[in-house]
């Protein structure tokens, strides 16, 4: 049981590693030296598809280091 909610717990985290740096940037950040920030743009609806992904897996992620936690 433990292995299997080891494996779920990396899973999940290397998804919500992922879904993270897959958004877009909200600001400008560094990229606004160059004027690079603004160059790409991505469709609305991918990014409603990465929020609901990546708090899914934030959420499986915190689920299963709580039960490990109270497991060990």
């Amino acid at each position: 049981m433990k292995t299997f909610l080891y494996i779920v717990q990396i899973a999940s985290a290397i998804v919500l590693v992922g879904s993270i740096l897959l958004h877009t940037a909200k600001g400008e950040g560094m990229g606004g030296i160059g004027g690079a920030a603004k160059l790409f743009g991505t469709p609305k609806g991918l990014e409603e598809g990465l929020d609901k992904a990546t708090y899914g897996a934030a959420t499986v992620f915190i689920v299963v280091s709580l039960i490990l936690g109270i497991i060990s």
